[in-house]
C-alpha cells in the first residue's frame, strides 16, 4: 500500500490573482498526477474560495495584507496593525507546517515569505528533513534592482542555507531570472529550469461561461485589476476613436479595480455595443479559449495562458514599480511570440500613443498565434515538475526515516 504523501505551498499573494492561480495549477496537476497526494495551498488571497478545487486539494487562508499606493503593506481590512497581522501569519504559517508534516515543501517567489514570515517555518522544517523548494517564475526585476532587494531581505543567504532546490518555472532560452546576480556556485547548481506551466481548461463539471458576442470577439484583461486601469482606459479610448473597424471586446476589469474606476468603465463601455464588461469570472480560462485574440498586461501567468491557448496577444506591460512585465514582454515580442505596446508614465522612447492603441485592435485578428514561433518544451513545465518532485511525493519517494539524509 502506498503511504500517503503531502506537499504544501505557500503563497504570499498580497495582490492580485497570478501567484495564487499559479500555485492552483501547480497543485492540481501533482493532485491529477497522484492520488496519493494531499496538497495544501496557504495564501492570503480573499478570492481563493471563489476558485474550486479538486478533492485532494484544499487551502489555508491566512489574514490578508494589500499593497499601498507607496509600495508598502497594510491589512486587508483597514484599520488594523501590519505587524500584529504579520505576527499572527507567521505563527498560523509554522504551525500549519508543523501538523501538516508534508513530503515537500514548495514557496512561491519569495524566498522568506512576506516581510520574513516563512523563516520560522522554513528553519524547523529544514531540522525536519522536509524537502524545501524555492518556485520562480521567469522573470523577477532587472538584475540591479533583484540584487538589491535580495541583500535586503538576506534571500541569497536563504538560498544558500534553508533551500535543497530552486524550480524555475520559464525556459533559459526565454530568459533567465538570476542573470546578473552575484550568486554562490552553490546557488546555481541547485536551480533546474522546468518550462512555463500548460494550462488546461478547467473541469468539465463546471457550467461552461457563455460567449458574449457571436462573432470573434478580443478578451481584454488585467488579471486582479488593482492596477489595471489605465489598460482599460486606453482600450475604451481606442474603441470611442473607432466607431468602426474594430472588433467586438469583453473587459474583465478584475476584483482588485477600484470601485470608482469600475463603475466609470461600466458606464462607458455600456454606450457601445462592441463592448461588454465583467468584474471577474473564475472560468476565465473558457472566455480565453472562446475569444480569437487576448488584450492584456504583462504577468507571468497571462503570458503562460496566451502560450497555451494559442491566441494572437497584444502585450501592455507595467514599467514600475518592477520592470519584471517590461522585460518579459520586450523578450517575448523580440522573439515573435506576441506584440508589445507602452503606455505607462515611462521615459523609455517606445512609448506608444492612443492612436496605436487602436491601430493595434484593429489589426490584432490577423496576428499570428505564437505556436509559429514556439520551440519544444516550452510549454513542459508540469511534467517535468512532476519529474523533480517524484522523489519526495511520487509513488516511490523515499522513506521519512532518510528524510535528514543528503
Amino acid at each position: 500500500m502506498i503511504r500517503r504523501r503531502r506537499l504544501l505551498i505557500y503563497s504570499h499573494d498580497s495582490f492580485g490573482l497570478g501567484h495564487l492561480r499559479r500555485c492552483r495549477t501547480l497543485a492540481h496537476a501533482l493532485a491529477r498526477r497522484w492520488d496519493h497526494l494531499s496538497v495544501l495551498i496557504i495564501s492570503g488571497s480573499p478570492l481563493i474560495g471563489r476558485f474550486t478545487f479538486r478533492p485532494n486539494v484544499d487551502f489555508l487562508r491566512v489574514p490578508g495584507v494589500t499593497k499601498t499606493t507607496e509600495g508598502a503593506y497594510a491589512p486587508y481590512e483597514p484599520g488594523g496593525d501590519i505587524d500584529k497581522i504579520i505576527a499572527l501569519r507567521t505563527a498560523l504559517i509554522r504551525q500549519a507546517v508543523q501538523e501538516f508534516k508534508p513530503d515537500l515543501f514548495l514557496v512561491d517567489k519569495e524566498p522568506l515569505g512576506l516581510r520574513g514570515e516563512v523563516a520560522p517555518a522554513l528553519e524547523w522544517a529544514r531540522a525536519a528533513g522536509i524537502r524545501l523548494v524555492l518556485g520562480l517564475r521567469d522573470v523577477l526585476d532587472a538584475p540591479e534592482r533583484l540584487q538589491r532587494e535580495w541583500t535586503r531581505k538576506n534571500a541569497f543567504q536563504a538560498l544558500e542555507q534553508l533551500y535543497h532546490d530552486v524550480w524555475v518555472f520559464g525556459d533559459a532560452r526565454f530568459y533567465d531570472p538570476l542573470a546578473g546576480l552575484k550568486l554562490p556556485a552553490a546557488i546555481r547548481q541547485k536551480t533546474a529550469f522546468t518550462g512555463y506551466l500548460r494550462r488546461r481548461l478547467g473541469p468539465a463539471g463546471l457550467p461552461p461561461t457563455a460567449p458574449p458576442f457571436d462573432t470573434p470577439f478580443i478578451l481584454v484583461m488585467a488579471g486582479g485589476g488593482g492596477d489595471g486601469g489605465p489598460l482599460m482606459e486606453w482600450v475604451l479610448d481606442a474603441y470611442g476613436r473607432r466607431p468602426s473597424g474594430l472588433p467586438p471586446a469583453l473587459i474583465v476589469t478584475g476584483p482588485f479595480m477600484p470601485a470608482s474606476d469600475r463603475q466609470r468603465f461600466t458606464a462607458r463601455a455600456a454606450r457601445d455595443p462592441r463592448l461588454a464588461i465583467k468584474t471577474f469570472d473564475a472560468r476565465i480560462d473558457l472566455l480565453e479559449e472562446q475569444s480569437a485574440a487576448l488584450v492584456t498586461m504583462g504577468g507571468y501567468n497571462t503570458f503562460s495562458e496566451m502560450l497555451s491557448r494559442d491566441k494572437p496577444c497584444l502585450v501592455v506591460p507595467r514599467t514600475e514599480p518592477r520592470r519584471e512585465q517590461l522585460i518579459r514582454a520586450q523578450r517575448a515580442e523580440e522573439l515573435g511570440l506576441l506584440r508589445m505596446l507602452i503606455h505607462w508614465a515611462d521615459p523609455d522612447p517606445l512609448r506608444a500613443t492612443k492612436g496605436d492603441m487602436a491601430d493595434q485592435l484593429a489589426r490584432i485578428l490577423e496576428a499570428p498565434a505564437p505556436s509559429a514561433k514556439m520551440w519544444p518544451g516550452l510549454l513542459d513545465g508540469l511534467p517535468a515538475i512532476e519529474s523533480l518532485a517524484a522523489p519526495w511525493i511520487g509513488p516511490d519517494a523515499r522513506d521519512p526515516r532518510d528524510r535528514l539524509v543528503g
